[in-house]
C-alpha cells in the first residue's frame, strides 16, 4: 500500500485490494468506501439500522488484545440495495 496518498484513499484501496484478491468473485461495480463513526457504540447502532433495513453486512470484531472481541468495522456485502445503504449511511463523514 502506497503511504503517499490521503488516509482515505489508504482505507479505500485496502478494502478495494482484500475485496479484489479474495477467493469470491465479486462483481465489477462493487465500490470500495471508508466511512467513520466515532465510538463502537455509535457502530454497533449501524449495526443494528442494518438489521432493521435487512441490508446484509458483516460485522467486523478483532478477537485479539488488546481490543478482545471488540466491534471495528462493518463490511455490505456487494449488490445490496443501495437506495437502502444510502439511507442508513447518508450521515457517516468520509475517512479523511
Amino acid at each position: 500500500m502506497r503511504r503517499d496518498v490521503p488516509l482515505g484513499t489508504i482505507a479505500a484501496q485496502l478494502i478495494h485490494a482484500a475485496g479484489a484478491s479474495s477467493p469470491g468473485a465479486l462483481p465489477a461495480a462493487t465500490r470500495a468506501v471508508a466511512l467513520m463513526v466515532d465510538t463502537e457504540a455509535e457502530l454497533a447502532l449501524l449495526a443494528e439500522r442494518h438489521e432493521l433495513a435487512e441490508i446484509p453486512h458483516v460485522a467486523i470484531r478483532e478477537p485479539d488484545p488488546p481490543w478482545s472481541g471488540a466491534l471495528m468495522a462493518i463490511g455490505i456485502l456487494p449488490l445490496v440495495d443501495l437506495r437502502a445503504a444510502r439511507r442508513v449511511l447518508a450521515q457517516l463523514r468520509l475517512l479523511r
